[in-house]
């Protein structure tokens, strides 16, 4: 008897394809708060085992290592939350003069709409104080699951570093279970891919924490250079923001455009940091990001604006953050993988001369 191979017609194939992903895609969906700040935990966990080894290469205990790891990392963030509520600190308590300004540019506002539209103000008036009522009404569910959105993410923030310990802890022991998973002709390949996956996530965060500090001391510069008040607070979120690739930028420039109408005496101040905050955009895109960030992971655009936006319907912020970094694992697995390669290639950022047709 003669062993035949099933052939699936291509309509086959495409619906078990298409069938596969919608199941894996909801299970990522349901699972979310479970991934996510495991996914978050690996990707801290690779970024922390270079220092993990220098202190073990010290010939202190491992655990140990883990522990002075985790506390220097949480002092770092801890300094850095403490410079940023001391500005937001200075910043609430100016906000009682801050809404007064804001109320005055509304009136001028409305004073200048009604003579140059011929509108009456009192309509005007009428339509804000309606607007206002219905976003006030609409917002009590709002923060409802704003109130729920930040319990999930203080129990995250309890969870990654037990997470973030566990998987230091047991590393050698996940990186056993990985090469004996794919069987021992493959180990070439795995021990490759496990390498350039942890090079890639190291210097691609490595990279966005450079890539934020240089886009702070920019916009704080530029705010400084303008008399715009909260300059560093404003620099410090404009940067934060700007991580977020293709959306984070449009938000960093609105809060500073608001916060210099409210405390100038001019539209133009507004105008100005638009467009001071547009040549930032442009040396971040043409020189720091293809220098420092870009050159860790080869994703070209359309992908990445794809990947960016489904995060996001998937996890939200998170899943924006998390998107190009896995990505471009995704693109790493697939270019170690022979049937994979096309699908490597179509995620890259190289692009092949334009062939014309030739006849011989």
């Amino acid at each position: 008897m003669i062993d035949k191979e099933l052939q699936l017609p291509f309509y086959a194939k495409i619906t078990i394809f298409l069938i596969g992903a919608f199941v894996f895609l909801t299970m990522l969906y349901i699972a979310q708060d479970i991934i996510v700040p495991l996914v978050f935990s690996i990707i801290i966990a690779i970024v922390l085992h270079p220092l993990v080894n220098f202190f073990v290469r010290l010939k202190i205990n491992r655990v140990v290592a883990i522990v002075i790891t985790l506390t220097l990392t949480f002092v770092v963030i801890a300094a850095f939350c403490a410079l940023l509520f001391s500005q937001v600190s200075k910043f609430s308590d100016s906000w009682p003069a801050l809404v007064d300004k804001v109320t005055e540019t509304i009136n001028a506002t409305v004073k200048w709409v009604s003579g140059y539209f011929d509108i009456r103000p009192r309509n005007i008036y009428a339509w804000i104080a309606k607007t206002k009522t219905e976003l006030i009404s609409s917002s009590g569910a709002a923060i409802g699951q704003t109130l729920v959105s930040v319990g999930s993410a203080i129990l995250i923030l309890l969870l990654v570093p037990v997470y973030v310990f566990i998987i230091l802890y047991y590393q050698p022991l996940l990186l056993e279970f990985i090469r004996r998973l794919f069987g021992e002709s493959n180990q070439s390949s795995v021990s490759t891919i496990v390498t350039k996956t942890k090079s890639v996530i190291q210097q691609y965060l490595i990279g966005l924490v450079i890539e934020a500090v240089l886009v702070a001391a920019l916009n704080t510069i530029a705010l400084l250079a303008l008399g715009i008040e909260y300059a560093l607070l404003l620099g410090i979120i404009g940067a934060l923001l700007n991580v977020i690739p293709y959306v984070g930028g449009l938000v960093a420039v609105a809060l500073p455009m608001i916060v210099a109408l409210a405390t100038k005496t001019t539209a133009w101040y507004a105008l100005y940091v638009l467009i001071a905050y547009y040549i930032i955009q442009l040396i971040d895109n043409n020189y720091i990001m293809p220098i420092i960030v870009s050159s860790k992971v080869k994703i070209n655009a359309l992908f990445s604006i794809i990947v960016v936006i489904a995060g996001n319907a998937l996890w939200g912020v998170s899943g924006m953050f998390l998107s190009i970094p896995l990505l471009a694992i995704v693109k790493l697995i697939c270019d170690h993988i022979e049937p994979l390669k096309p699908w490597g290639f179509l995620l890259g950022d190289t692009v092949p001369p334009l062939l014309l047709g030739k006849r011989n």
